[in-house]
């Protein structure tokens, strides 16, 4: 301590003076200690210079993790990061306008996930402000993130309150993320480069960090209990079901298990204790009914019991009056009106959708109308599943046993699509088989006629339809003789039927014959069911190549919630295909998905972040692209081996990034 404090005095120290005023504050304040608000980044200075043999002005580059070790870090933070993602982002999106980024560090003070603008990512990397930085105290000194790690509360850490005179232009405030044992899961960071000198003006990011620290513990939380029923209480009968402020999960007999931070401060305060890591279960059990005055069935009955799903009970101890909700464990439980779930012939309605709200009335409808004698109409943009829909209502119907036919009428060239759908009797035209041929609608009798794009039928071909529709009978081409079917139509389209019939293209009276019931299939961008369709169908391909090791990881994970999917779940289907036929081990990474999904960001260690940094053009592709590629292949002197270890790829790819980039080492163009 005396070394660097002599050497800050020397008029021959190589220092700026804000580094000499730096110094000068921090001895000031060590031999004055101060037990208000200061008091928590003094008892840091002393933890930096008397545990960690820090130097001030000694220079002090952010300290950044190799790329493998990254991945082990994010690995190990994978639930909460898929938990935390939406947190981030729309706390990014807070702070954004104000110039600030957002660090999501672990436990050791790693950062796992980050958000900043892409415009200032050098920045970002030469403060440290960026992935893969280590914010921890012993080596970052006094800052928000290491700070909170050691304190365990938020704290704004505001440019001078930095121990490193290398952070001094910074303001860091931070909050931490406990989980439901109470120990330290993560810390939610946001900084900024510019703002004003006091540090009152941090009182509202301070705020805000706590609250999204606070969302993403409880999102956390509820996803780990999730097959436990979760009592819900606030002081307020309005908010309860909003504001959920105390958490307490319990066991089917009523037994306390867990509680959020704030529901394990209610229940010390009516003196209950839950067992902490390793402690074991007190030899009495406590109960929800030892917090509440009521029966163990009142609990459970809340929602039975109540207009509002709201009841009030008084506490035990204290008599203190609460309001309870009550969050039942994950089940499939059936929509209003939907036949039961134990139903068998529903699963291949109920392998489409998970909880989206608007799939969930879809699916009801169609469960109500699978076996009806009407013809449907599935409408939804390209992409969005119309065909396995169709599907879906066939396997679950009495139908299931009898053919399912699939016609894509944009897809059969007009020439031939009469004889395809309608069939023809031998020698009925030049080039017929001599055998004649059994048109689609005739294969499908019995079954289901699926026709999808039928926006797209030649409208000669529509009025032949009808009369199929209408007689429930087809005449093949050259044949005198009709033949009955029995069949159901499900027709499907992108395109606005209505509107096609005003410009005469798409007759009116075969519309209302197609559309006895419409189901509509919402885009893939505004499902609420993301994940679960992203986890069925990677599984599902996994099963088509004979896999089942290998998982989809965090960061993968995230990558493709926030992709927008203009494909739909075709475009989701065919980038988990590329990236099981591209990734080199038994995980999924985001370095292995499609260039379009990862946005066109090269992160630190790059294309393996868990979110790297949002592009407004997310989904496009532009010459842009190629800066940052081309300038980190410079820094590695073009070695390909080099740069793919510092991107944590693998060199193919990064060989068909260049490709597609255009991208040529100098080498090779003066070959050319």
């Amino acid at each position: 301590m005396k070394r660097w404090l002599a050497g800050a005095r020397s008029p021959h120290m190589n220092t700026t003076q804000a580094q000499r005023d730096h110094v000068a504050t921090i001895l000031h304040a060590l031999g004055h200690p101060d037990s208000g608000e200061g008091a928590v980044i003094e008892r840091s200075w002393r933890r930096c210079i008397d545990h960690y043999g820090l130097d001030p002005t000694a220079p002090s580059p952010p300290r950044y993790v190799p790329d493998h070790t990254l991945r082990e870090h994010q690995d190990q933070a994978d639930a909460l990061i898929q938990v935390a993602r939406a947190g981030v982002e729309q706390l990014y999106r807070q702070v954004m306008p104000l110039d600030y980024v957002v660090l999501l560090t672990d436990a050791r003070g790693i950062a796992v996930q980050f958000l900043g603008a892409s415009s200032a990512q050098r920045e970002h990397q030469r403060t440290g402000l960026y992935l893969g930085a280590d914010w921890s105290e012993e080596h970052a000194g006094t800052c928000a993130v290491g700070t909170c790690i050691q304190e365990r509360i938020p704290l704004t850490c505001h440019h001078s309150d930095h121990f490193s005179a290398h952070h001094i232009r910074l303001t860091c405030t931070a909050a931490p993320i406990l989980d439901p044992s109470d120990q330290l899961l993560a810390v939610l960071d946001i900084s900024a480069y510019q703002s004003p000198d006091s540090k009152a003006s941090q009182t509202f990011a301070l705020q805000v960090v706590k609250h999204y620290a606070r969302m993403i513990e409880d999102a956390y939380f509820l996803q780990r209990y999730s097959g436990y029923h979760i009592v819900c209480l606030d002081r307020s009968r309005e908010f309860v079901q909003i504001n959920r402020r105390y958490l307490i999960a319990i066991e089917q007999d009523g037994t306390l298990l867990a509680a959020n931070t704030a529901g394990r401060k209610l229940l010390r305060h009516h003196e209950l204790h839950l067992p902490g890591p390793g402690e074991a279960r007190p030899f009495k059990a406590w109960n929800i009914q030892d917090l509440l005055n009521a029966e163990i069935n009142e609990v459970f009955d809340i929602q039975r019991h109540s207009d509002d799903g709201v009841r009030a009970f008084r506490t035990h101890r204290h008599h203190e009056l609460h309001f309870a909700t009550l969050i039942e464990p994950q089940r499939r439980q059936p929509p209003s009106g939907e036949p039961r779930r134990h139903d068998s012939s529903l699963a291949p309605l109920e392998a489409l959708a998970d909880d989206d709200p608007a799939m969930r009335d879809t699916l009801t409808r169609a469960a109500r109308l699978r076996n009806e004698p009407i013809n449907l109409l599935v409408i939804g943009e390209t992409g969005t599943g119309k065909e396995r829909m169709a599907r879906a209502l066939h396997d679950s119907s009495r139908r299931r046993d009898a053919p399912f036919v699939a016609i894509n009428c944009a897809a059969i060239p007009e020439s031939l699509i009469e004889s395809e759908l309608f069939g023809y009797e031998a020698g009925s035209f030049t080039g017929a088989s001599s055998k004649g041929m059994k048109g689609l609608i005739a294969q499908a009798d019995g079954g289901t006629l699926f026709l999808d794009e039928i926006g797209d039928m030649p409208l000669q071909l529509q009025t032949r339809l009808l009369r199929v529709l209408a007689e429930q009978e087809v005449l093949p081409i050259g044949a005198s003789t009709p033949i009955k079917v029995n069949l159901r139509v499900v027709s499907a389209t992108h395109r606005d039927l209505r509107e096609l019939i005003d410009q005469s293209g798409f007759r009116e009276d075969l519309f209302y014959r197609l559309n006895g019931a419409s189901l509509r299939l919402p885009p893939l961008r505004e499902r609420a069911d993301q994940s679960f369709l992203i986890r069925r169908i990677f599984d599902e391909l996994q099963r088509e190549r004979g896999e089942s090791r290998t998982r989809l990881r965090g960061d993968a994970m995230s990558a493709l919630l926030a992709y927008p999917w203009p494909g739909n779940i075709r475009e989701l289907h065919n980038a988990l295909r590329y990236a099981l036929a591209t990734c080199e081990s038994d995980e999924v990474v985001v370095g292995d998905l499609p260039e379009e999904c990862i946005s066109g960001q090269l992160a630190h260690p790059a294309a393996r972040s868990s979110s790297g940094m949002p592009d407004s053009s997310r989904g496009t592709r532009t010459g842009h692209d190629e800066e940052p590629l081309q300038e980190a292949l410079r820094r590695q002197r073009w070695n390909i081996s080099a740069m793919a270890r510092e991107l944590g790829l693998s060199r193919p790819t990064i060989y068909r990034r260049m490709k597609r980039l255009g991208i040529v080492p100098p080498h090779h163009q003066e070959a050319l």
